[in-house]
């Protein structure tokens, strides 16, 4: 059994998950999971898809929509900008313990697969959420085929 579900692994499976996990705390800084989570990528993304249409939903409240900068070449769409912190959010003498909100320049990379049409992208923003509507070529949507 351990040869058909751990490969050429062994049992030394669990010793591998293990070695992973010191080096991401390394990586991290050795900072506790709780706030390693709270460090997440800025603006958080979802993807989807319909039959006709790729759907990216980006969530980036605060946002003057006129300083966001999406653009797509060779097959991958960038969403940049840049977040400043709110006037009178802290005071400079304060010292931060945490912070959970990010402030700064951003960049979102997403690869599109090949039946995304460069040329049929919509992008609006409303109340702190970016759509991006990018159609499909049309030789890639479902169709109905007829048997004879």
């Amino acid at each position: 059994m351990s040869d058909f579900f751990f490969g050429n692994f062994g049992t030394d499976l669990f010793r591998e998950f293990d070695r992973l996990q010191r080096q991401m705390s390394t990586l991290t800084g050795g900072l506790p999971a709780s706030l390693r989570a709270s460090q997440g990528v800025f603006p958080a993304i979802n993807i989807g898809a319909t039959d006709d249409s790729l759907e990216i939903v980006v969530f980036a409240p605060g946002l003057d929509p006129s300083q966001l900068d999406v653009s797509i070449d060779k097959g991958v769409l960038t969403i940049a900008g840049e977040r400043r912190r709110p006037e009178g959010a802290t005071r400079e003498d304060t010292r931060s313990y945490a912070r959970e909100r990010f402030a700064g320049a951003f960049r979102r990379v997403v690869e599109l697969p090949s039946n995304a049409n460069p040329d049929d992208v919509q992008a609006k923003y409303v109340d702190g959420i970016l759509s991006i509507r990018i159609g499909k070529h049309e030789s890639s949507k479902p169709r109905s085929i007829a048997i004879q």
